[in-house]
């Protein structure tokens, strides 16, 4: 059992970064763009998405917990 499992998670490993590497390949060609810009530009939204969901979260926690008190 456990040796199945980590050769899935193996593959995984293997699998992710080459979906990753594609997936920004065809958006680069399909914006015809070169793929380093488009990469270093979804980093960035993913990291402006990431600060705005943990705003938005803390803003909720805050008013759940004001709600309670």
């Amino acid at each position: 059992m456990t040796m199945l499992m980590l050769s899935v998670i193996r593959a995984l490993a293997v699998l992710v970064p080459w979906l990753v590497h594609l997936a920004t390949w065809l958006v680069a060609r399909s914006l015809n763009m070169p793929q380093p810009i488009v990469h270093d530009t979804s980093v960035f939204v993913a990291a402006q998405v990431y600060a705005v969901e943990m705003r938005v979260g803390r803003a909720l926690c805050q008013q759940l917990q004001s709600w309670f008190r």
